[in-house]
C-alpha cells in the first residue's frame, strides 16, 4: 500500500502497459493501465514481473472464500479481480447491512491470504462499478456505497468522465467537443445529439448519467448467445514485415485448429483482421471465407487462412495487429463430409491433431511444435509461456 511499485515487464519496451500501479504511485498521480513511458521520471519505483498464474491461482482461492457467503448463482466473475454478486437476499439472512457484509468478506480475505480488497455497494450493477472504481478508493474503510441520489449528488460533477466505467478517451473527446464534460452535462444534454455522435451506444450512456442500470446478475446468468466462436488475437511486440506477419497468421490459425479439436467443435466460416503499424493511416484490412462445409482440420484452413491474408494485407506496409476468429462453431457431431475433403484425409488429420494434445496436456504446449513455429517471426512459442499475452511465471 505504501511502496512505489508496477507490475510491468522489463524485458519489452518502455511501451508496455503497466497491469497495476500501487495506491502510493497512484497518489503520485500515475495512472492505472499506463504505459511505462508515462511514468514521470523523478519517481523513483519497483518494477514487478507479472505472474499471470499466481494471480489466477489467488483470485480461484478468493473466489472459494466468496462462495462461504454467497451462490454462485448470486456472483457474476467480472475479471481476475472484480466479481458482482446480488447480496439482496442475504441481508436478511445474516442480519447485516450491505456494508457489514462487504466489511465481513473483506476481513475473510485478508485474514485468510493477505490481500486487501476494495467494495463497491451500489442500488444496481452500474453504480457497484462507479462506487468501485471512483468512491471506494478514497473512503477510509475502501468501500463506496451509491444509489441513484447520492451518484446524482456526489458525482454528477465529477472529472474526468473516463472515471467512469466504459467512457474511453474517445468518447470523452468527443463529447467535450459539444460541451459535455460530465455526467450531469450527458443527463442534462440534448438526446437526439448523443444518438448523432454515438449511435445506439448513447441509449446506454443517458442511463448510466442518470445512474441508472436495468440488467441484473439472474439476467446475465440466463443469457445465451444464439451463436458462439472461437478467436485468437494479438499485438506484435514490433512491426512486422507482410512475411514474417503470415507466418503468425498461419500459427493462429494452426491453435484455433487444435483448439476446435480439443473442444469437439468445427465450422465453415472464418475471418481473418489485420491490422497495419501505426504509422500507416490505412484502415484495418478484413476479410472472410466460407467452405461448403464444416471442419476443424488444419490441413485444410491453414493454406486457406495464408491465401486469405494474401489477398487482403498490402505487402507495401508493416503490420501490427491481427485477429483471426472461427465463427459459427457447431458440435463435430454435426459435421459433414464433403466431397472436396476425403474423409480418410479428414480423419487422418483429426489423429494427429488429437496426439499433439494428448501430448501438450501431458507435457506442456511447447513439447511438441511445428516446424512453422521455428519461422522467423514466430510467436506461438512465446505465447505458450503467457496468459493473456504477460508471463505466465514471472
Amino acid at each position: 500500500m505504501t511502496t512505489n511499485l508496477v507490475v510491468a515487464d522489463p524485458e519489452r519496451t518502455d511501451k508496455t502497459i503497466c497491469l497495476a500501479v500501487s495506491p502510493a504511485m497512484k497518489a503520485l498521480g500515475v495512472k492505472n493501465r499506463c504505459r511505462v513511458f508515462e511514468i514521470p521520471k523523478g519517481i523513483d519505483y519497483i518494477m514487478a514481473v507479472p505472474r499471470m498464474q499466481l494471480y489466477i491461482d489467488y483470485s480461484a482461492e478468493i473466489y472459494a472464500i466468496y462462495l462461504k457467503y454467497i451462490s454462485k448463482d448470486d456472483i457474476h466473475v467480472y475479471s481476475v479481480d472484480e466479481a458482482f454478486m446480488d447480496v439482496t437476499e442475504y441481508l436478511s439472512l445474516y442480519q447485516m447491512t450491505a456494508r457489514e457484509l462487504g466489511k465481513r468478506i473483506m476481513d475473510d480475505v485478508y485474514d485468510s491470504l493477505r490481500i486487501r480488497a476494495t467494495c463497491g455497494i451500489g442500488s444496481n450493477l452500474y453504480l457497484t462499478k462507479v462506487a468501485l472504481d471512483i468512491t471506494a478508493k478514497h473512503s477510509p474503510d475502501f468501500i463506496g456505497e451509491l444509489d441513484e441520489k447520492s451518484y446524482i449528488e456526489t458525482l454528477w460533477n465529477h472529472r474526468p468522465l473516463t472515471d467512469f466505467w466504459r467512457v474511453g478517451p474517445g468518447i470523452a473527446r468527443k463529447l467535450e467537443t459539444y460541451g459535455m464534460r460530465t455526467m450531469g452535462d450527458i443527463a442534462r444534454g440534448d438526446e437526439n445529439l448523443l444518438y448523432r455522435l454515438l449511435g445506439v451506444n448513447a441509449e446506454l450512456l443517458i442511463d448510466h448519467a442518470w445512474g441508472r442500470e436495468p440488467v441484473t446478475i439472474a439476467d446475465i446468468k440466463n443469457y445465451r448467445s444464439a451463436a458462439h466462436s472461437l478467436s485468437q488475437g494479438q499485438v506484435l511486440m514490433s512491426d512486422y514485415s507482410f512475411e514474417k506477419g503470415l507466418v503468425v497468421v498461419k500459427e493462429m490459425m494452426d491453435v484455433l485448429c487444435l483448439d476446435m479439436v480439443d473442444k469437439g467443435l468445427v465450422s465453415k466460416n472464418f475471418s481473418l483482421m489485420v491490422g497495419y503499424t501505426k504509422n500507416v493511416m490505412l484502415p484495418m484490412a478484413t476479410g472472410s471465407f466460407t467452405l461448403d462445409t464444416e471442419t476443424n482440420a488444419s490441413s485444410v484452413l491453414l493454406p486457406k487462412i495464408a491465401e486469405l491474408y494474401e489477398q487482403i494485407v498490402n505487402p507495401a506496409y508493416e503490420v501490427r495487429r491481427m485477429y483471426v476468429v472461427c465463427n459459427n462453431v457447431i458440435p463435430e457431431e454435426y459435421m459433414q463430409y464433403s466431397f472436396l475433403m476425403p474423409a480418410e484425409d479428414l480423419e487422418r488429420d483429426r489423429k494427429v491433431q488429437k496426439a499433439v494434445l494428448e501430448i501438450k496436456n501431458k507435457f506442456g504446449k511447447n513439447a511438441i511444435l511445428k516446424g512453422l513455429s521455428f519461422e522467423e517471426g514466430a510467436t506461438t512459442r512465446e505465447r505458450n509461456n503467457q496468459i493473456g499475452g504477460h508471463k505466465k511465471n514471472g
